[in-house]
């Protein structure tokens, strides 16, 4: 640090009370909470002041401009900076008794920032590296939505703070890699570079050059004193002007002024009276905690208005195009479906009930998307590598790149963390509807990002093929089991395995409409042939699950099974209605969505009596619910499936050597009857 505080104070006052005040914020903040990360907003609140105060183009008293820059807090831990200047700026929502109850129940400031709980937090973080890779996703929506609307309409900017920490997780390699390619030339890093981590010097863990793997990824980096605000404003205004994605390398010091300043403590809870004191006495803050002088509070709200004469040009360039075109805008950042969506899908469905063809499930996506993507001019796709397994591009789209930003296309490489953040990130900008691919086996490593989708409450699809042992020869590796099973325990997570193109064209209207839940398309590889074979326009799969074959005679059993399993389910039927045993066949699409069922629903597709048997390629985790409860039994029900992983092997024999047939089906039906 070339200015030591007596200096900065002196040459910087005016900067130097701004800054301050986040700092005495986020002590009294974390020290009446008694938990928290003091020493992050202390060491990072001059380069913030600068930022906001000189750069940051936004208006507080409209907080969901959507020409707004975008400003992500990556480094969530730190939630009490991005608080602090939610106050002073004058956010309408983040009061005072608001900070006061900073981590309490019911308070909109909650240990990391969430997104949803307080306008103003674009993303939640608190994942180290989430934010990062979430911010190339904006970054991408604010291209290809300029590309498409002009800059008149979308021209704004995404900063985003990391830490050591974010920079340590994997995904932020897989975010910066795909940044500096796409050359993101919207998209600023701040990185506050503190040298400390929990356990202690960064140096302990990690020896990486970080400026030189950002420029080795295509970006531009830069260097600051991230306490010496004119120092600062020269780095932020030459990254502006970089033409690509810019890092700018924030040195530092940790919580700041206080006795912990550059030690592992600082990282922490700062909450020892004597050294809030002490801290606030070198600060030459004489307050008491929580008050913030007036003359200080006017200068931040004053920052909080400066983009207010920007935000109204924007309005009115906006109230001046067609009727036409200002509606469409509005129809896409409220998450709204055309009236031809509705068309598209039934147009598909009455086409798949008069050819029945038998496609891979993954194939009659594709035929969906086809349809689809000329009618939302919103969807981004894309696919980490695998293209053509997921069959996630249709010709229409064109490929997103430096080149061509009205393309709709993304091809992530082998990178599904980033990717699935990236398209959190996109979901949040607003106005794009992100949809991307990879073997179901391979949510492994989207699953942080995926959560976190869940978690927001934001509509990314997920398009996961290769969902089964049915992928055949390339074995147990890419052969999911657990996976269906741990995806469904997901909160506010619609899995969707569809068993022929009808239900997958249901799945896709479904997902395509949520407005706040991230939707899971699990997909065979194999080919599979059509079940539903009677056209309605009504979405059965909306309903989760329903009855695809009555019983003939008395119903004396269930079975129930979803995706390439529903195959076999209305085989064992073909069996036992042969005996003479009455068999109901249910497909279940989507439990979650059949779980939302009224009881009357349920009963009627699951009453009680006959025995049930569930048929799924995976594991049993989960099934018991409608295997026992919903009016079943237990010693009146079974489970064909998975017991543990998969082998190499084509999938008949696969299927065969498992026990996952027809024929192991209607024994076990057989033996439940007695």
């Amino acid at each position: 640090m070339a200015l030591d505080i007596a200096t900065l104070r002196a040459k910087h006052p005016d900067h130097w009370m701004k800054a301050c005040a986040i700092r005495a914020l986020a002590l009294d903040g974390v020290a009446a909470a008694n938990s928290g990360h003091s020493g992050m907003p202390m060491g990072m609140a001059d380069v913030a002041t600068v930022l906001f105060g000189r750069h940051l183009v936004f208006d507080a008293a409209a907080p969901d401009w959507p020409n707004r820059d975008r400003f992500i807090l990556s480094a969530g831990h730190g939630s009490m900076l991005l608080y602090a200047l939610l106050y002073l700026t004058g956010y309408a929502d983040m009061t005072l008794d608001q900070i006061r109850t900073f981590r309490q129940w019911g308070a909109i400031t909650a240990g990391h920032p969430e997104f949803g709980h307080a306008k103003g937090v674009e993303t939640t973080t608190g994942p180290l590296g989430q934010g990062l890779a979430n911010a190339v996703g904006f970054a991408i929506a604010e291209e290809s939505l300029r590309a498409r609307w002009g800059a008149r309409v979308i021209d704004h900017s995404t900063y985003v703070i990391v830490g050591d920490g974010c920079l340590m997780e994997g995904v932020s390699q897989e975010a910066l890699a795909l940044a500096g390619k796409l050359e993101l030339s919207r998209l600023i890093v701040l990185w506050d570079n503190n040298g400390i981590t929990i356990d202690g010097k960064v140096s302990l863990s990690d020896l990486t050059d970080q400026k030189a793997r950002f420029a080795a990824s295509g970006w531009a980096v830069f260097a600051c004193d991230g306490h010496d605000p004119q120092d600062i404003d020269r780095a932020i205004t030459a990254a502006k002007a970089a033409g690509r994605p810019a890092l700018v390398d924030c040195r530092t010091h940790i919580a700041l002024g206080s006795s912990a300043q550059d030690t592992p403590k600082g990282h922490g809870a700062l909450t020892d009276a004597k050294l809030i004191a002490d801290t606030k006495a070198a600060y030459g803050w004489p307050h008491a905690p929580f008050v913030i002088p007036a003359d200080i509070k006017a200068a931040w709200e004053a920052t909080g208005s400066r983009g207010r004469a920007a935000r109204m040009d924007w309005e009115a360039r906006f109230a001046a195009l067609p009727a036409a075109r200002q509606a469409e805008f509005a129809r896409i950042f409220a998450r709204e479906a055309p009236a031809r969506l509705t068309a598209a899908i039934r147009a598909v469905k009455k086409s798949a009930v008069e050819k029945l063809p038998k496609v891979a499930t993954r194939r009659a996506s594709e035929m969906v998307l086809e349809a689809v993507n000329p009618v939302l001019g919103e969807t981004i796709g894309g696919s980490a590598d695998l293209t053509g397994s997921n069959n996630t591009k249709t010709p229409d789209l064109g490929v997103f790149d430096a080149a061509n930003r009205k393309g709709r296309y993304l091809y992530y490489g082998i990178r599904e963390h980033g990717m699935a953040a990236a398209m959190n990130g996109m979901a949040l900008h607003g106005g794009v509807r992100p949809y991307g691919g990879t073997f179901l086996c391979f949510t492994d490593y989207a699953r942080p990002a995926m959560r976190l989708s869940a978690l927001m409450g934001i509509p990314v699809v997920y398009v996961m093929t290769h969902d089964s042992i049915g992928l055949g020869e390339d074995g147990p590796t890419h052969q999911p089991v657990e996976h269906l099973a741990l995806l469904r325990a997901t909160p506010n997570t619609w899995v969707f395995r569809p068993a022929d193109l009808v239900e997958t064209a249901e799945s896709w209207e479904l997902a395509l409409t949520a407005k706040r839940t991230p939707s899971v398309l699990a997909l065979s590889r194999q080919n599979l042939p059509a079940v539903r074979k009677v056209h309605t326009s009504r979405n059965m799969t909306a309903r989760g699950a329903y009855v695809l074959a009555e019983a003939e005679g008395k119903r004396k059993a269930i079975l129930m099974a979803t995706g390439s399993e529903v195959e076999i389910a209305l085989k064992a039927r073909d069996l036992l209605q042969a005996d003479g045993i009455g068999t109901r066949v249910v497909s279940m699409p989507c439990w979650e969505l059949f779980e939302d069922q009224d009881a009357a629903w349920r009963r009627k597709v699951l009453p009680p009596g006959p025995v049930r048997v569930a048929i799924e390629a995976g594991v049993r985790s989960g099934w018991d619910r409608w295997l026992c409860g919903e009016g079943g039994k237990r010693e009146r029900s079974g489970f064909i499936g998975m017991q543990g992983f998969g082998a190499s092997a084509p999938a008949e024999r696969l299927y065969a050597e498992f026990g996952i047939t027809a024929e192991a089906t209607a024994a076990r039906v057989r033996a439940l009857l007695g």
